[in-house]
């Protein structure tokens, strides 16, 4: 994901902290940028943004198909998959595509070559624009249980595009977060001043120390609970990049599907020197 402009990621421990608010009103500040929606399971960034769409491709993984009549049922492919996606069955191997991560293991490892690699969709990346913003966003299939390929093929779809990227990473610190966020140039944390919010900032933090990616934290509504999000970045020595109070007018506007620098101006300033001082710690000014 890294080239010649900073890619910026923002994730959180939980959901419902303010990531997505936070990304898409830092885009429509931020002018010429690529905002990619990387919560596949439920994209919905584009819900405030007036979207012009454009391409939409589908999205493939590799995926093992075994000529029957070349197999010997010798069971070599499941003796090598780390991820036991591969039964033998009397002389026939079985694959469950929900299980299987298309490492390409079995098919290196059969000895009768019986096994071939076909494409098989995950979902689809579309691609949009919206003012000076392009945006890119995947859609996994349904009774799909695989998010990380869809959000690498929507990362790899603005990898050269020259523009700043803002990455809108899913909730959580699971699979798909570590996905988005790794690679990035820096990481933004939103949380709340709440007993769950600061507990999943610790896991969140966590898993950026692990990816090796600078980070700071967004405290959101913040005057809702204690100091307890304040005392934490003191603490763990993390940058504290901004606090939003709770706003019963932004809610609204939220409700509605309305940008905040739109709605209400006076966040055009907000998120304007919030995103300034993102790009200074990113670049380690």
């Amino acid at each position: 994901m890294k080239n010649d402009s900073l890619a910026i990621s923002i994730a959180s421990g939980k959901g419902g902290t303010g990531k997505t608010t936070l990304a898409v009103n830092l885009a429509a500040v931020a002018g010429e940028v690529t905002l990619l929606d990387c919560d596949v399971e439920e994209p919905n960034d584009h819900l405030f943004l007036d979207v012009e769409w454009g391409e939409s491709r589908e999205s493939c993984v590799p995926f093992p198909r075994v000529d029957t009549n070349l197999c010997t049922g010798c069971g070599e492919c499941r003796r090598v998959c780390r991820f036991n996606a591969v039964v033998v069955l009397g002389k026939q191997p079985l694959i469950y595509p929900e299980l299987c991560h298309g490492c390409g293991a079995c098919f290196i490892a059969c000895p009768e070559k019986a096994i071939t690699e076909v494409d098989r969709a995950v979902g689809i990346v579309e691609r949009g624009t919206f003012r000076e913003i392009e945006l890119v966003h995947g859609r996994l299939n349904i009774g799909e249980v695989k998010g990380p390929p869809l959000i690498e093929a929507v990362k790899d779809a603005a990898a050269h595009n020259g523009r700043a990227a803002i990455i809108d990473a899913p909730p959580g610190a699971g699979c798909p977060a570590v996905e988005a966020v790794r690679n990035t140039d820096y990481c933004v944390l939103v949380t709340e001043p709440t007993p769950f919010g600061i507990h999943d900032l610790e896991v969140a933090v966590e898993m950026a120390r692990q990816l090796g990616v600078k980070h700071g934290v967004v405290i959101n509504r913040s005057d809702i609970g204690d100091d307890r999000a304040v005392r934490f970045c003191e603490e763990r020595g993390i940058t504290l990049l901004g606090q939003i109070p709770f706003d019963r007018e932004a809610a609204e506007a939220y409700s509605r599907g309305e940008l905040l620098v739109d709605a209400l101006p006076k966040y055009r300033e907000t998120f304007g020197e919030l995103w300034q001082s993102i790009i200074k710690e990113a670049r380690g000014a």
